[in-house]
């Protein structure tokens, strides 16, 4: 007979583990000594949770699961962007991007550390310059693996800088003083808003105070330009910021690299985006990647330009990092700030990303490209 699929314990909501535990007949404090060793100490197993009486922690073990992420590979240095590859429960591999502290992308005075997470294992939607889309679509990622990237990424920094400092291990019982995870842009692979549910519920968790305790403006949500979800997302109470993988003005150059656009052209996009303003009274930001010959010509500044005033967004433009076995270039640097200074006479805030993490396979889906190959080549 065939066991059915646990639940992990890190997608349940305060008010679903407080039910649960009810049923058992457990005291309502426990739900926040779950809590606390899940988000606060980032406990990786059962037998961590050592102010829980064991026979609640062997219910919990029969219970839930608690998977958490294996860490396959490294690129980068601690005080340099980091690029994490993650297996999953089900050998899938993912990618999550830390960047350390550096002037505000998304409208703060400054980031501490901000940390890109992927929703799914490749993507379906198949940007032209893009590597997470090169191996096809697998699946969306569950909310429990979208957290764990948060608290998988913290226990790697916490490991790192206690070899570093020669520190002993975090004593049981002691919570962990801050998040390292100040900020979290949900840019990874695949497409944010394609994942919506598990999406939501992994972002509730993370933001709640009881869980993650990332505040909502600090969590930025990134579409290829999907119209529908984004006017669903304008109807949420959650005042999460939104940022539009826009790389092209026009349809004609919009489309030549981004599929989606058939779908859901600039003037359907942006009705979308107006809407989503109106509910939310937020700045939307446009990101921007200039590759070489196809979207960096000047001639592209002024349908961008016009774009971005009425919708009152700023634009972020980010140089391409190369892709292996992608025709695309990235353009040169006097292109770029002369790209960003005719943007800037039109009278739009913009800003040029002196791009980080260009020496570690930067550009979604990189390093887990590359590492699946290299599997599948020595198998």
């Amino acid at each position: 007979m065939t066991r059915p699929v646990m639940t992990d314990i890190k997608s349940l909501t305060r008010e679903e583990l407080e039910a649960q535990l009810k049923a058992w007949g457990e005291p309502a404090y426990r739900a926040g000594q779950v809590l606390d060793w899940l988000y606060a100490r980032r406990a990786a197993t059962w037998e961590a949770m050592t102010n829980l009486p064991k026979p609640l922690r062997a219910k919990l073990a029969e219970q839930f699961t608690l998977h958490t992420l294996e860490l396959v590979r490294q690129q980068g240095a601690h005080d340099t962007t980091r690029k994490f590859l993650w297996r999953l429960a089900d050998g899938s591999l993912i990618e999550s991007v830390l960047i350390p502290a550096n002037p505000a992308l998304y409208g703060e005075a400054s980031d501490r550390h901000t940390l890109c997470v992927s929703t799914q294992v490749g993507c379906a939607y198949g940007c032209k310059f893009c590597a997470s889309g090169l191996d096809g679509w697998k699946r969306n990622l569950n909310p429990e693996e979208i957290v764990e990237q948060v608290l998988a990424t913290e226990r790697a920094v916490a490991s790192e800088r206690r070899q570093a400092t020669g520190e002993t291990p975090t004593p049981t019982g002691t919570r962990h003083p801050s998040r390292t995870v100040n900020n979290l842009v949900i840019m990874g692979m695949g497409e944010p808003l394609a994942n919506y549910e598990h999406l939501l519920k992994a972002l509730r968790l993370l933001n709640a105070p009881w869980g993650g305790g990332i505040g909502a403006r600090k969590i930025t949500i990134s579409t290829s330009g999907l119209a529908p979800q984004i006017r669903r997302l304008a109807a949420e109470p959650e005042q999460f910021r939104l940022a539009v993988s826009l790389h092209g003005a026009t349809d004609e150059v919009r489309t030549r690299i981004m599929p989606v656009n058939r779908k859901y052209p600039i003037a359907e996009l942006a009705a979308a985006l107006a809407d989503y303003q109106r509910a939310k009274d937020q700045l939307i930001t446009f990101e921007y990647i200039l590759i070489a010959g196809v979207n960096d010509g000047l001639d592209q500044t002024r349908p961008l330009a016009a774009l971005a005033e009425r919708l009152h967004a700023k634009v972020n433009l980010i140089p391409y990092n190369a892709v292996e076995g992608l025709p695309w270039v990235r353009p040169t640097e006097a292109v770029c700030e002369g790209f960003l200074a005719a943007l800037e006479q039109h009278g739009v805030t913009a800003t040029l990303r002196r791009e980080k993490g260009g020496d570690i396979d930067a550009a979604c889906g990189q390093l887990r490209l590359r590492t699946e190959r290299e599997i599948n080549g020595a198998g």
